[in-house]
């Protein structure tokens, strides 16, 4: 009897065992320098779908995910694993956690557990000079020229950021990481038509360079102000000091972070002593000029006062000064107008405001001159500069009361609300109010529950019958999993790892959906011959299983913008044609 129980329990604890699913992280160390690199391998027992890594925000992905399987049977025993494999490096010193990847196996989440990895300072690592990632780390500089350190509150300042690179190296694709954050400053990008590759002197050698980024800035208020730096994921054609078959180098392709690093700019204040009282905050050198479309009218008759404030500086940064008219002219509210140009050397142009004018009695009316204030960076002190006065002669028209001083500035007169409108909406109330017993609304107020339970009835039977189908349950689990990972595909389009890793589980479920297969039976060549058996075209078959391949391939090599916009297009098209061939 004894040996009967020992049985069923050695038994129970092999079924109890087989049934466990191993999903573990293993690192190839925990604690590590700044300036090496850890692999991190995420290793599951069972066929697994819909990985899901950590975040790994502290740390850089050089390479991954790259997806291994093992599938071993060993005097009938099956021993399988999946394993998938990331090469990080860090950002900064400290204690970081590797977070928990995820994974779905049966209808069922699993987590690894969580790992904690030291970072020290940069350990010493022989160089070697023909180290392709040596020769980028010397070989290849991001640089911020800025034109001036030490600028007055909104004088402009120019910065170009430019991307150094030696003769012996080519840098072949550059995505931006980070972008400038200019935090009180005004600013504008200047465009650049053409990346022309153009050479200099850079650290007494000679590069050459791209202009990357320029952009001007008007910083808004005085003391020390920082820029944060612009960062680019540069892509570099190395070369390895080898040579093929017919004597041409060999190159190969190592990627690079570069930043331009901090800018500080010490911003002086605007000088208190002698401010002018109608000082608006312009900067820079400028002309004023007053004139008029009419020098002679009859009264009622509209002209146009236009004041135009011309030169180089914050044209867009400053308040215009304001026209004063006699009493006698009706003046309406200004109009702007602007005609700057904004290129690498600051603003130039001119604003000007136009003032509708109407005289209302005869007589001769003086437009008086209009003053105007700024302060000038290069002589370092505030001018003020004046127009000319302009004189409007009302040649017919009612004669002025004495009791009227026509030199009084008059008040302008809003172009907007002259008028109040007339009411154009009415609103009737019905002399015989109709009844609501006995209408069509009461009717189908009285008979809509009895369509709502008929409704919810008809619902309720439709939902039990799908449930009842786990088949077709998980056909459509799949399908709408394929669809939601293909949106994810199309949302990540400026991430080339991110992109093929979900248009690949979008092809997966969709195979799920459509053949019923698991993923532990997904192979180029059994999906070709099931696709084909089930009346696919070759042609489609052939592009479904190349659209494969260039997944796998992006784990390796990055891809660019354009080819991963095709590969969305013709999964899309593909799985279309395919719904439609079955």
């Amino acid at each position: 009897m004894n040996s009967k129980h020992l049985l069923f329990g050695l038994l129970l604890f092999s079924v109890i065992g087989w049934g466990q699913i191993n999903f573990e992280v293993f690192v190839s160390k925990k604690q590590l320098g700044l300036n090496e690199r850890l692999r991190v391998d995420f290793k599951i027992d069972k066929p697994g779908d819909n990985f899901r890594p950590p975040k790994f925000s502290s740390f850089r992905v050089i390479s991954g995910p790259m997806q291994s399987v093992s599938n071993v049977f060993t005097n009938g025993k099956r021993t399988y694993s999946m394993t998938y494999t990331y090469f990080l490096t860090p950002l900064q010193q400290g204690v970081y956690d590797i977070e928990q990847a995820q994974i779905e196996y049966e209808g069922n989440t699993y987590k690894t557990t969580p790992v904690t990895i030291n970072v020290t300072e940069a350990v010493a690592i022989p160089r070697d000079p023909n180290d392709p990632k040596n020769i980028v780390d010397e070989k290849l500089h991001l640089v911020a020229e800025v034109s001036k350190r030490s600028p007055y509150v909104n004088e402009p300042i120019k910065i170009v950021y430019k991307l150094y690179f030696a003769q012996n190296v080519n840098p072949t694709d550059v995505d931006v990481v980070d972008m400038p954050k200019y935090n009180d400053f005004w600013s504008y990008s200047v465009d650049i038509p053409n990346r022309d590759v153009a050479t200099s002197i850079y650290k007494g050698e000679r590069y050459n360079y791209v202009e990357w980024r320029k952009v001007v800035l008007y910083p808004q208020r005085a003391g020390k102000l920082e820029i944060k730096p612009l960062s680019l994921d540069v892509t570099v054609n190395v070369p390895t000091g080898k040579r093929d078959f017919f004597q041409r180098v060999i190159y190969t392709q190592v990627p690079k972070l570069v930043s331009a690093g901090n800018l500080n700019i010490n911003v002086k204040p605007l000088p208190s002593e002698g401010q002018p009282d109608n000082f608006s905050g312009a900067v820079g050198d400028f002309s004023i000029d007053l004139s008029t479309t009419k020098k002679q009218l009859k009264a009622n008759e509209s002209l146009q006062a236009k004041v135009k404030i011309s030169g180089r500086g914050n044209l867009r940064l400053f308040s215009l000064p304001s026209l004063q008219t006699p009493s006698a002219i009706e003046q309406y509210e200004p109009e702007s107008k602007e005609n700057i140009r904004s290129n690498l050397s600051g603003m130039s142009g001119s604003v000007t405001q136009s003032y509708t004018l109407v005289p209302q009695y005869q007589g001769k009316y003086p437009i008086p001159a209009v003053e105007f204030s700024f302060f000038n960076p290069k002589t370092k002190r505030y001018e003020t500069i004046k127009s000319t006065e302009q004189l409007v002669d009302v040649s017919e028209g009612p004669s002025m009361n004495r009791a009227v001083n026509p030199a009084t500035p008059s008040t302008a007169v809003s172009i907007d609300t002259p008028f109040k409108f007339i009411a154009l909406d009415t609103s009737f109330v019905a002399i015989n109010p109709s009844v609501f017993f006995g209408s069509a609304m009461f009717y189908g107020l009285w008979i809509s529950p009895l369509g709502l339970l008929l409704l919810f009835a008809i619902y309720a039977r439709r939902q039990r019958k799908q449930l009842g189908d786990t088949e077709g349950v998980r056909m459509r689990t799949a399908n709408r999993m394929a669809r939601k990972y293909l949106s994810e595909a199309k949302r990540n389009l400026n991430n080339s790892e991110e992109f093929y890793v979900a248009l690949e589980r979008a092809l997966h479920n969709y195979l799920k959906a459509k053949l019923k297969m698991e993923t532990a039976d997904f192979s180029k060549e059994k999906i070709k011959n099931i696709l084909s058996q089930i009346g696919v075209e070759e042609p489609l078959v052939n592009d479904f299983v190349s659209v494969l391949e260039n997944c796998e391939f992006a784990r390796y090599t990055p891809s660019s913008v354009k080819a991963m916009e095709q590969d969305y297009a013709n999964t899309a098209k593909m799985i279309t044609q395919i719904d439609k061939q079955l």
